[in-house]
């Protein structure tokens, strides 16, 4: 039996918690508490470049690979052929929209022979990609069939188009996602490549 002077005991829900609010408080706080942080964390990747997102690839030397060339193409592409000089390494495929839409772009860096542009045709059947280049224009200077994505795999590609900058160590300076606008190659691509290749003229 309680006595006069004893109070009854708040319900369990309402005794106060270690933070001193609460506990039904508490409570309900938390998937709001929760959601904020799954906003702020939105809100963080919303701001982040999609091409500017870090590759482990960076600084390392390019996978070892030989591939055939696209249908209709004499000269194939290998490991090899990304030593000696800074070059540019693209990743298309006929079927791929955004490729059409950065394509001039390749075109007009290769009529200017401001450095070489090496093609990986990313598992495109045969025939559509040797027409698709022959509809579109051609700007590399050797391209591989990719055809199962190994090699793309390799390279740590996410998807079409992606483009690498590779120094004449054979070794990968710089990775783009999504097709090349013409600030991209103004602002970050073209210094890039110069100042790779005035720093291996002095070496």
């Amino acid at each position: 039996m309680m006595s006069d002077d004893q109070t009854p005991l708040p319900p369990a829900n309402e005794i106060p918690s270690a933070t001193g609010f609460p506990r039904r408080q508490f409570l309900t706080a938390l998937p709001l508490v929760g959601a904020a942080g799954v906003f702020a964390l939105f809100a963080v990747g919303l701001t982040r470049n999609p091409s500017e997102i870090p590759s482990v690839m960076i600084g390392k030397s390019v996978p070892a690979f030989a591939l055939p060339p696209v249908e209709g193409r004499q000269l194939g592409l290998g490991t090899e052929h990304l030593r000696g000089q800074v070059s540019l390494f693209n990743v298309f495929a006929s079927w791929c929209v955004p490729c059409q839409i950065e394509h001039p772009l390749l075109m007009q860096l290769a009529g200017e022979n401001a450095l070489p542009v090496y093609g990986l045709n990313y598992k495109d059947s045969p025939e559509h990609a040797g027409s698709w280049l022959d509809a579109n224009g051609d700007p590399y200077r050797r391209t591989g069939a990719d055809r199962d994505g190994r090699v793309a795999i390799d390279f740590g590609v996410y998807g079409v188009p992606e483009t690498f900058v590779i120094d004449g160590d054979g070794v990968i300076a710089h990775r783009h996602i999504g097709p090349l606008s013409s600030n991209d190659l103004s602002r970050t691509i073209l210094p890039l490549v110069h100042q790779l290749t005035a720093r291996r003229a002095i070496s």
